[in-house]
């Protein structure tokens, strides 16, 4: 792969927009410092986020920072308009600002949703460009006809700048491994960045995924890896899963794997955020943070130590594939 993230741990921009709560700008540039002391060096977020306050609060913190000691990675798929009065309260990302996102996955889209992020992150250049859900988890049924306009308008718009130098890499941010084995037919892409598809709670990236990105050299970021948060609220909390509460059978799994945990004195955070990396194909993870307080938790357990016996547990029940590379432990 021609690009890599600066940091083997990103930090992710959703809680930055005031993702399912109000967050204040202390505490979001707060969250952002800790990263940086602890030696997170790649930041990724999204117009979504927050209607661009992601955005905003990204830009303000990098200001004065050398722009070659991080990498960034941003998204295009939509465009933000101004929101029409009376539209209503927005339980995703409430108190952000008064524009809604428009799903836009034309060349005309993409450059418009890219310069407008330039301009609210304050830098002249991006590392990574993504185009951003362009599956059925977003889209459902409507998936098909998304696709088809991303592919064939979209991603020249993306070539067009790589080639120009104004991005150093393209490639998809998506919740699905489908969408990103179809789009490798289209074009030659750099990275994906897949949510959720590749934790301990489950792996069907291993199956097709990441042996195909091995084959073409395409590097994956592993986001979502506490599966939008019951790995790491718990089973007993009933967390969320793929953005929604999380139903019954995914809770029971969940249980199950901290009963393994408990007898090798591992916490399921700690598994979430190391398993990801063993796998030779994935050149980071990307983990959100609402506070220093949290950024602080994710950085110690990402060095927590971890049995080998942990790992074979969990193979041996059935609650890890048995081929999937795990870290090496003591």
């Amino acid at each position: 792969m021609s690009w890599r993230p600066a940091s083997r741990i990103g930090l992710g921009g959703g809680p930055l927009g005031n993702l399912y709560a109000p967050l204040s700008e202390a505490m979001a540039q707060g969250a952002l410092q800790a990263a940086w002391d602890g030696g997170i060096r790649h930041f990724d977020t999204a117009p979504f986020y927050g209607s661009g306050l992601a955005e905003q609060r990204l830009g303000r913190f990098l200001v004065g920072r050398p722009r070659d000691s991080y990498t960034l990675s941003t998204k295009v798929g939509r465009v933000l308009e101004p929101e029409a009065e009376g539209q209503g309260v927005d339980l995703t990302f409430p108190g952000r600002p008064p524009f809604v996102p428009r799903f836009d996955y034309s060349h005309d889209g993409v450059m418009r949703s890219f310069e407008s992020s330039l301009q609210r992150l304050g830098v002249d250049r991006v590392d990574l460009l993504l185009l951003h859900d362009v599956d059925t988890v977003t889209h459902g049924a409507a998936q098909r006809e998304s696709m088809e306009l991303a592919m064939r308008s979209g991603l020249p718009a993306m070539q067009a700048l790589r080639d120009a130098g104004a991005v150093r890499a393209i490639g998809l941010g998506v919740n699905e491994c489908a969408v990103c084995l179809e789009a490798m037919q289209y074009a030659d892409w750099d990275c994906f960045m897949v949510a959720g598809r590749y934790t301990p709670l489950e792996q069907p990236a291993l199956d097709e995924l990441l042996p195909a990105c091995a084959r073409r050299g395409v590097g994956v970021l592993a986001a979502g890896i506490f599966n939008s948060g019951i790995l790491a609220a718990g089973a007993a909390a009933g967390g969320r899963y793929d953005y929604h509460p999380a139903p019954p059978d995914i809770v029971a799994r969940v249980s199950r794997i901290e009963t393994v945990c408990s007898r090798h004195g591992v916490t399921v955070t700690a598994a979430a955020l190391q398993f990801p990396l063993a796998h030779p194909v994935v050149e980071a993870i990307v983990v959100g943070a609402r506070s220093a307080t949290e950024v602080a938790a994710n950085l110690a357990m990402s060095k927590a130590v971890i049995p080998a016996q942990f790992w074979a547990e969990l193979k041996n029940e059935g609650l890890l594939a048995a081929d999937a590379p795990v870290p090496v432990g003591p």
